[in-house]
């Protein structure tokens, strides 16, 4: 009886010695976590066999869909908001994953553009970095203010319409005063001309505000200093120049010729000869056969009745028609020299123009 209850003890021992050595090396294989080695363990088994649902998307659909996550919100929360919104299936199985791969530790709160094409494994990879959620956006030189505005409702990635955009930069919207007496800005006046066309990275949590003040900012940018003092040694203020130069973009197919078709303005400005430019009576039309910039006629030059119209107004209109580029800016402010009055499409039909000096000389340059 006794030896076997040495035997029973040295075997007691020997199991109490491989376990500590089991454990002492699950400690170190584990990193100083065995609890979390298990757990993982587990995981990594339950899903050998989900490959297929790891990379398995919910449909084909790839129209972004905005998604937030919130500062504490956990794995499982943001698992079943995922689930909710269909961008994935199982948020069991969305939480083993990120589990598994330290990814949630990782997630980040922040607005993100997710699409049901994605897999699970792209949608749990996209949340851990909230900075790539940025889109892009891009306003065409000669745009109006509408255009724009039509623009914000085509993009699914606002979270604004465009109806919220135009109440911060149209007519009689507030306007940061010194913005309004850096550039002449009458009271009231929209932000017409002064949204800057350009190819924007915006973040998603983007508002109508940021969007008007980003588009501002970038075109106070462009025109640094020296446009302004030049025009204002001009007698011109940056809301009048901005005015002119967004005629010279609706008229210039070409850029290079933007300097030219200024000049023939600044000529007739000159000696108060109506400036008589056919996209102010377009911009007074306003929408019209599916255009915000509609084919006018010669009866239009007289029907077409607004203070835009400067065909029946002198001087520059009431205030810019588009968003002029800088170029158009500075053709603007620095035009070219010459003694032109007069300019039409030539009978070439690539998109540049004929000067005239006189309107004998003009009417010759018809087709």
């Amino acid at each position: 009886m006794g030896r076997f209850i040495r035997f029973m003890v040295v075997i007691i021992g020997l199991l109490v010695i491989m376990a500590v050595v089991a454990a002492g090396a699950l400690f170190v294989v584990s990193g100083g976590r065995p609890v979390d080695f298990v757990q993982k363990t587990i995981i990594q088994f339950s899903l050998s066999s989900r490959q297929d649902d790891l990379n398995r998307s919910v449909s084909d659909d790839a129209t972004p869909i905005r998604f937030t996550v919130n500062t504490g919100d956990t794995p499982p929360l943001i698992a079943r908001n995922l689930v909710n919104t269909n961008l994935i299936l199982d948020a069991d199985l969305f939480v083993d994953y990120v589990r598994l791969n330290d990814l949630d530790r990782q997630l980040e709160a922040g607005t993100y553009f997710l699409n049901k094409s994605q897999t699970l494994i792209q949608i749990a990879v996209a949340l851990t970095d909230s900075r790539s959620s940025q889109f892009p956006f891009r306003i065409l030189e000669g745009w109006r203010l509408e255009e724009i505005v039509a623009m914000i409702d085509d993009n699914p990635y606002f979270s604004f319409s465009g109806a919220e955009f135009l109440g911060v930069v149209g007519p009689g919207a507030q306007v940061d005063p010194s913005f309004a007496a850096q550039v002449g800005l009458p009271p009231g006046a929209s932000l017409e001309g002064f949204l800057y066309p350009d190819t924007y990275q915006l973040p998603a949590e983007v508002t109508a505000t940021m969007l008007r003040d980003i588009l501002i900012q970038a075109f106070i940018e462009k025109i640094g200093t020296q446009i302004p003092l030049d025009a204002a040694a001009q007698g011109l203020t940056v809301f009048q120049a901005v005015t002119l130069a967004s005629i010279v973009q609706r008229e210039a197919v070409h850029p290079d010729e933007q300097p030219m078709i200024a000049s023939a303005y600044r000529n007739r400005l000159a000696i108060n000869m109506r400036l008589e430019a056919d996209p102010t009576v377009q911009y007074g039309i306003g929408f019209q056969n599916g255009s915000w910039w509609p084919r006018i006629t010669a009866a239009d030059y007289t029907n077409a009745v607004s203070p835009y119209n400067t065909y029946l107004n002198d001087g520059l209109p009431p205030g810019p028609i588009a968003s002029p580029g800088l170029t158009a800016i500075q053709a603007a402010v620095y035009p070219a020299q010459s003694e032109f009055f007069y300019f039409r499409a030539d009978c070439r039909g690539d998109g540049y123009h004929d000067f005239a000096r006189t309107f004998e000389e003009h009417l010759a340059n018809g087709c």
